[in-house]
C-alpha cells in the first residue's frame, strides 16, 4: 500500500521535461477507421495534450503538446493507428507552444 505522504508520482516544478508541440498531418486510409478516436485514447494514455480532427482532404490533422517522449511515442504510433488504418505518410512539424496550453486531448470539428 503506498504511503500517503510518498512524493507524487509527477511532482511539479523544474524537474518536469519542458513540454513540446507538434503539428502532425496523416495521410492514408485514416478517416471513417476510428482514427480520431484512437488518438485522443492514445494520447490520453500517454499524456499528450492536443486534439485531432478529420481534414476535407482525407487526411487527419492533429496537435501533441508534452513531454518530448511523450510526443514521439504518439508519433511513432500515428504511422500506424488503429487496425482498420492504412497510413501512408506522417508529416510532423515543430509548432509553437500555444497559449494558453490545451489540458486533455479532443477531437474537433472537420476542417
Amino acid at each position: 500500500m503506498p504511503d500517503s505522504l510518498s512524493a507524487p508520482a509527477h511532482p511539479p516544478g523544474p524537474d518536469l521535461p519542458a513540454p513540446i508541440a507538434r503539428h502532425l498531418r496523416i495521410h492514408g486510409t485514416v478517416q471513417g477507421v476510428y482514427y480520431r478516436q484512437s488518438t485522443v485514447e492514445t494520447a490520453q494514455r500517454l499524456g499528450v495534450a492536443g486534439w485531432v480532427r478529420n481534414r476535407s482532404d482525407g487526411s487527419v490533422e492533429a496537435l501533441a503538446v508534452g513531454p518530448a517522449h511523450a510526443v514521439q511515442q504518439l508519433i511513432d504510433w500515428a504511422h500506424q493507428g488503429p487496425r482498420a488504418a492504412r497510413v501512408e505518410r506522417v508529416e510532423v512539424g515543430e509548432q509553437a507552444l500555444p497559449e494558453p496550453a490545451p489540458h486533455g486531448f479532443v477531437q474537433r470539428e472537420t476542417l
